[in-house]
């Protein structure tokens, strides 16, 4: 293992965004459960019982596309809704709809409340440059960019695999491989010479399933047993555990 905490092999380092990177999903669990609570609240009868901002959230909504999201939570509960577009309104009865309303509402607090970066992570991504390695952020949120460059960390990276570039590149989201082989194959790494960096579970799956050569999960709810279920080679609360101090 290197100084950095990873096999001698590894030779890039693939990074989550939220939960990762940044302190926003917890950001993201609230705006999602704004939106099914009002939605449940609307539909009514046995499906009404609020979102867990903990367990439906880890379950069906984290680190997945917004639309996968609220297919994933509403298929949990019996519910099917038609897809509508990308465009459509946020009080629109449909897939997209709410996948909308939960992105106005995620804008909203990330505008009142602003971000924040883990200095463990800033500290740890300025030991994997100073090693030598290729970095990329792999996020599944079309905000990726503006919220990297709220806390000044876009330098850090030189890939970006986002909601944006995945629609772009018609690249499915995690649980899928695709986004972070995306980013190895944009950095110039085979994926079993790259590192994965993830807090979700989906995230865990992703990883495993692309043949990575080392996945890392990060541990900000005490869900450490889920995550080394889902793949986690190693599992850290915070990514200075790893080593790395300059």
């Amino acid at each position: 293992m290197t100084q950095l905490g990873l096999p001698d092999a590894i030779q890039a380092c693939l990074f989550d965004l939220d939960g990762v990177v940044t302190k926003t999903a917890v950001v993201h669990a609230a705006a999602w459960k704004e939106t099914f609570d009002a939605f449940l609240r609307d539909y009514g009868g046995r499906q009404g019982r609020p979102f867990d901002a903990v367990a439906d959230y880890d379950e069906y909504v984290d680190g997945r596309p917004r639309a996968d999201g609220v297919r994933a939570f509403l298929d949990s509960r019996g519910i099917h809704l038609p897809e509508g577009g990308p465009d459509d309104p946020p009080d629109a009865p449909t897939v997209h709809g709410l996948g909308n309303r939960k992105n106005d509402l995620l804008l909203e607090k990330i505008r009142t409340g602003g971000v924040e970066a883990y200095e463990g992570t800033l500290r740890y991504l300025e030991a994997v440059r100073a090693e030598g390695l290729r970095t990329a952020i792999v996020s599944s949120s079309a905000n990726c960019r503006d919220v990297l460059r709220s806390v000044g960390a876009e330098h850090f990276f030189d890939v970006r695999i986002d909601g944006v570039v995945a629609a772009e590149r018609n690249l499915p989201g995690k649980p899928r491989p695709d986004t972070f082989l995306a980013a190895a194959r944009d950095l110039g790494v085979e994926a079993s010479r790259a590192a994965v960096f993830e807090d979700a579970l989906a995230g865990m799956d992703a990883g495993r399933a692309g043949g990575f050569g080392y996945v890392v999960g990060v541990d900000r709810v005490g869900q450490s047993e889920a995550l080394r279920a889902h793949g986690a080679d190693v599992v850290v609360r915070d990514l200075a555990e790893l080593g790395g101090e300059q």
